[in-house]
């Protein structure tokens, strides 16, 4: 019985859930937009007026003790559920002069590109589970348009098969814009060599059959290679030329969008605290006219009073879900900031190896939550402005078995690139001694995978091109 009465529940708030994940993703100013609209639509609704600070003690916004009892099932939400939380008590301080001086703003809105793509997402036809998965599965797509994580390491993460994750990938691949969801810069070419219909051509063949080696193969070669003359592959390579090394090139320009943090970690004392940014979101409560409408009995008619019910029982779900919002991303923020205590202390040369799962065992929620907290939201911290999930890096070795965040290997592997001799570059192999020569273990093919992921091409088209704009 009590089983049955669970899983009518869970069906139930299936809607308010899908809301609920949905403020979970969004950043702070879309957050805002939704609650003005909500403000404007439900009269239930009123904006308190804007205070410094707010008590150390929360009080829950919804009704009182002596308010007439509702349909109490939006009271027994269990959060913990759905979200793999438990609700923590916090403070909550306004701090608006504490935040115009920290904050980074910009005055354009825009939209980014996570927000693009779950928007196209939204219209595909997915199962709950194939939707969760491309949620995850843009959550990890940069902001060059590449997939940071491979098939199997979201499988293991999500709990699922896979194939599953792969068949997702495959319908994400197909979104705009296009390369999108590529792994590496190869697919990305493919992928847009393929769009273009230029699939089976000799720029696709040579793309997905001489990659690998086209910084140390000549025309002459790779025609011999592919049974093709030098005079073909010369126009086959102008061709490759005209692709965007970036899927994202020309649209969703950071710069064009306002960062407005979420959150705001400072050091208070000899700790340091984490708030949530409040400055632009309304504060909102139930309208206790409206409230006495219920109170009246039979003086008020039973349409106004229905009305005004199911407005009352929505005016509290929102409140709630904006509580649990603030309070699930300032608890994984405080795991993060433990975590990275050195980072916001001395800055990012004392970044740490850390990874998603290790904040969800920390917090006691799944990665899938932690990924929405992470995802297009922003953190203004002694150090400056930085996106939240780029506080998670994985580690590579050094010598004397320390390790090194992937970051800052790509960080050196761009700055020796960048000081390169133009006419003539550094080849994989030649970055490849340079790092092991300052100590990082280091594999070759591992260097070619990081200078793609930066979206840099082969010596040898770093040379052409040089020689072409001289």
């Amino acid at each position: 019985m009590r089983l049955e009465l669970q899983l009518k529940l869970k069906q139930t708030l299936a809607p308010q859930l899908i809301q609920s994940l949905k403020m979970l993703q969004m950043p702070v100013l879309k957050l805002e937009q939704m609650l003005r609209h909500e403000l404007s639509t439900n009269p239930l609704l009123e904006e308190l007026e804007p205070v410094e600070e707010v008590s150390e003690e929360i009080e829950s916004p919804t009704l009182s003790e002596d308010d007439p009892k509702l349909d109490p099932k939006m009271d027994k939400i269990d959060w913990d559920y759905y979200l793999g939380d438990e609700a923590d008590d916090y403070t909550f301080k306004r701090m608006r002069e504490h935040t115009e001086d920290k904050q980074r703003e910009m005055a354009a809105a825009g939209e980014t590109l996570y927000e693009h793509l779950l928007e196209q997402l939204s219209f595909l036809k997915l199962s709950e589970e194939e939707v969760a998965i491309g949620e995850f599965i843009i959550g990890n797509i940069d902001d060059n348009g590449y997939l940071t994580c491979s098939i199997e390491e979201m499988a293991e993460l999500l709990k699922t098969e896979p194939d599953r994750v792969a068949t997702v990938l495959e319908k994400i691949k197909k979104l705009d814009p296009i390369g999108v969801g590529a792994r590496d810069l190869k697919e990305s070419l493919l992928i847009q060599l393929a769009e273009g219909g230029n699939e089976g051509s000799l720029a696709y063949r040579i793309i997905s059959e001489c990659f690998e080696t086209l910084d140390r193969k000549s025309h002459l070669q790779i025609a011999k290679t592919l049974g093709s003359t030098p005079e073909r592959v010369q126009e086959a390579m102008e061709l490759i030329r005209t692709l965007s090394p970036k899927p994202t090139t020309g649209r969703f320009d950071a710069a064009a969008i306002p960062i407005v943090p979420d959150l705001i970690v400072d050091k208070v004392g000899d700790e340091f605290v984490v708030f949530h940014n409040d400055r632009n979101v309304p504060q909102l409560r139930v309208n206790s006219a409206y409230r006495a409408l219920l109170k009246r009995g039979n003086n008020t008619a039973t349409e106004t009073r229905q009305y005004v019910r199911e407005k009352l029982e929505q005016a509290r779900w929102l409140l709630n879900a904006v509580n649990q919002r603030r309070s699930t991303m300032i608890r994984v923020m405080k795991a993060i900031v433990e975590e990275q205590e050195e980072f916001f202390e001395s800055g990012p040369d004392f970044l740490k190896p850390l990874i998603m799962e290790d904040i969800a065992e920390k917090v006691s929620m799944n990665v899938a939550t932690i990924s929405r907290v992470s995802n297009d939201k922003y953190v203004q911290t002694p150090q400056g402005v930085f996106e939240i999930k780029f506080f998670f890096n994985t580690g590579l070795p050094l010598e004397g078995g320390e390790q090194l965040v992937k970051r800052s290997v790509k960080q050196m592997l761009g700055e020796i690139i960048n000081s390169e001799d133009l006419t003539a570059p550094f080849s994989d192999e030649e970055i490849h001694k340079r790092l092991n020569a300052e100590g990082i273990s280091i594999a070759r093919r591992t260097v070619t995978k990081y200078r793609e992921e930066l979206k840099i091409l082969p010596a040898r088209f770093r040379k052409r091109v040089v020689k072409e704009s001289s």
